[in-house]
């Protein structure tokens, strides 16, 4: 993932934990739904900006939101389905 790539995603879930009021700093290393930060529901939200960002169908694997748990895992996750 490119560091543009990486910025939109910090960004996109840097504004989700706003609308759940949670204006706290967010590292890239730091767990955002197993912590409670984010909800099932901004999961979703999260899946469909991953299918639309980077093209990932969802529907090919068993679904694991600790593949999802924080920027370096998502990052990961991205470059291990391209």
């Amino acid at each position: 993932m490119d560091i543009a790539a990486k910025q939109k995603l910090r960004d996109f879930l840097v504004e989700s934990l706003e609308k759940h009021g949670d204006k706290n700093p967010l590292s890239d290393t730091e767990s955002i739904f197993v912590s409670g930060r984010l909800d099932s529901f901004a999961t979703m939200n999260l899946v469909m900006f991953l299918e639309e960002s980077f093209g990932i169908d969802f529907s090919d694997f068993e679904f694991d939101v600790s593949l999802l748990d924080s920027v370096d895992a998502i990052e990961a996750f991205v470059e291990s389905q391209r």
